[in-house]
């Protein structure tokens, strides 16, 4: 492994505490919006991944939210009583479900993305290109471990 000799602990503590500050006011600015529908942070993480990934199986949801079973069946049951999520049989196999956002659905990410929007945006277009860049290559090395 190729030693970071300029990177101390107290370097490393510090970009671990802004990532987690990052991640905290990021995800905090959403928080108006999911009050207003009664729904939480994990609530939020679901509607945002079943925006990414439209008609996902809730065996990918799960690997991807790396939750257990019955974590991700109390938020599913949670937005399918605000009918948020609508479900979908698989047409070759009808043991697997695939999961949508509804158009309500759509609203409320649309909502929470506005807002997050914002943050991101302006930090992005202050930074120059090789720095998103940069910045872009480094989250996905930290993300793949």
């Amino acid at each position: 492994m190729k030693e970071l000799l300029y990177l101390k602990d107290d370097q490393l503590k510090d970009l671990i505490e802004k990532l987690f500050i990052g991640y905290r006011e990021t995800f905090s600015d959403s928080k108006k919006i999911l009050d207003k529908y009664s729904i939480g942070l994990a609530h939020q993480k679901v509607i945002h991944l079943l925006s990414m990934y439209e008609g996902i199986s809730i065996s990918e949801l799960l690997k991807k939210l790396k939750v257990t079973k019955q974590s991700l069946n109390r938020v599913l049951k949670d937005l399918i009583k605000l009918e948020i999520i609508n479900f979908k049989k698989d047409d070759q196999d009808t043991r697997i479900k695939h999961v949508f956002l509804n158009d309500k659905g759509k609203k409320i990410f649309e909502e929470i993305f506005v807002v997050q929007k914002k943050r991101i945006y302006n930090a992005l277009l202050s930074s120059s290109s090789e720095e998103v860049i940069n910045f872009d290559s480094v989250l996905k090395k930290i993300i793949n471990g």
